[in-house]
């Protein structure tokens, strides 16, 4: 058993204790852990950069965002869906906070994706092209998928050259 904790990782070397623990590690080995406290940190981002339209985001931080909204309201929702067919108004109350959870979220995802667009060099505006019935909701995942542009743009300076999220704000 004892042999069993001391197998090389994947590349086959054992880790060393002074090399960084980012998701994917620096030997090569997924670390969960690591890798939630990341995306808890660009997702505070957000919400720290509350109602600021200016400027940049990451698509880290903007996915990651997404990634925690809905890991929240998908199982109040699923919840109130349950208890609103058996138990009424405990259920009808779990709705509610599904909608004050969606209302309290509403500024800054939409603040975030402004930022996610002006990092490929696009207008807030685009976000409306969501509007359009098939395609417009396609091509705006497009358009938040899309690599930054590299170096400054009119809406400011790259994001991937400032530093983490911990240390900003």
């Amino acid at each position: 058993m004892l042999a069993a904790a001391k197998r090389p990782n994947r590349k086959g070397s054992a880790p060393n204790s002074n090399q960084r623990r980012d998701y994917p590690g620096a030997d090569g080995i997924r670390h969960e852990a690591n890798y939630w406290r990341k995306t808890m940190e660009w997702y505070l981002l957000a919400w720290k950069r509350f109602g600021e339209f200016t400027g940049r985001s990451r698509r880290k931080e903007y996915w990651s965002f997404q990634l925690i909204f809905l890991l929240i309201y998908v199982p109040l929702y699923v919840v109130g869906l349950a208890l609103r067919e058996n138990q009424g108004g405990i259920g009808m109350l779990v709705m509610g906070l599904c909608v004050v959870w969606s209302l309290a979220c509403f500024v800054p995802s939409l603040s975030c994706a402004v930022r996610r667009l002006h990092d490929i060099g696009k207008s807030g505006w685009w976000l409306l092209i969501s509007l359009v019935p098939l395609v417009g909701g396609i091509i705006l995942i497009v358009f938040l998928a899309t690599d930054s542009e590299p170096g400054p743009n009119k809406y400011g300076p790259s994001p991937k050259l400032l530093e983490q999220p911990a240390a900003i704000g």
